[in-house]
């Protein structure tokens, strides 16, 4: 058998069909990486952006918190001792802040030592919830004040400053730090409901028209996860306030069981 029979030519070697890239097979492929970057999005705005902003925030606050301890503390406010010898302070007032102007951090043992999320005036979304602050409404009274001192924060996304809202259990304690000192209130329970029941905001929430005397703090935030068919609501109680020049309270000892965050 001669070398001819058993080699291709040339000619019969550049007629052997090529592999093309087809329209589908491109468009395929443009599919697969547009999946891939949708999903990277996701995880971004999910999770991983709000990781990063929540350490961000807390880092912020921790720097505020050291900056005031620094300064030198004012004067403690008028004190009344109690019948079981406990001292009492009456809250110092604190001007209603506009919309976006930080004046206090909010700090909560239950999720962690590290966390300290900064205050400011109004619930919008571009001048304070979405920097990942915790928003005063407008009708609020302030942090120790007789009425209902009540805000708004994300639940999920912008470092979801209320994520674990619905892991405080009773008596936890949620901490407002001034340059004054720390207003301490105590946990109670929660709520769900819907949007549009504003009752919570009242000065003894739910209960139209009533005056109690008493002092609380509303937390409200969207419900469920990812979600804004309902609000969940947290409720607590103000149990004192404690002067810069004695030092941070005991409230903020850290717990044992510190909240992990819901996803």
């Amino acid at each position: 058998m001669t070398a001819s029979a058993t080699q291709p030519t040339r000619r019969e070697r550049r007629r052997r069909p090529r592999s093309r890239a087809t329209f589908f097979s491109v468009l395929g492929e443009l599919l697969l990486t547009a999946g891939v970057l949708v999903m990277l999005f996701v995880a971004w705005q999910m999770w991983i952006g709000d990781i990063i902003i929540s350490a961000q925030s807390n880092s912020e606050g921790q720097a505020v918190s050291r900056e005031w301890a620094q300064l030198p503390a004012p004067p403690p406010p008028p004190a009344v001792e109690e019948e079981d010898g406990v001292v009492w302070y009456e809250p110092p007032l604190l001007e209603h802040p506009e919309n976006g102007m930080k004046f206090a951090q909010m700090l909560i043992p239950r999720f962690g030592s590290d966390y300290n999320v900064a205050i400011a005036g109004g619930t919008t979304r571009p001048a304070t919830l979405d920097n990942g602050w915790i928003g005063v409404y407008d009708q609020s009274v302030m942090p120790g004040q007789v009425g209902n001192f009540s805000m708004a924060g994300h639940r999920t996304t912008w470092g979801f400053p209320l994520n674990r809202i619905d892991k405080l259990r009773l008596n936890d304690a949620i901490v407002v730090e001034t340059p004054e000192g720390w207003y301490t209130y105590r946990f109670r329970t929660l709520e769900y409901v819907t949007p549009d029941s504003v009752d919570v905001l009242l000065d003894v929430p739910q209960v139209p028209g009533a005056a109690t005397g008493e002092r609380y703090m509303t937390l409200t935030a969207c419900s469920p996860l990812y979600s804004l068919a309902e609000r969940i609501v947290g409720y607590s109680v103000f149990e004192g306030f404690q002067p810069r020049a004695e030092g941070p309270p005991e409230s903020l000892a850290p717990v044992d069981d510190v909240a992990s965050p819901s996803w």
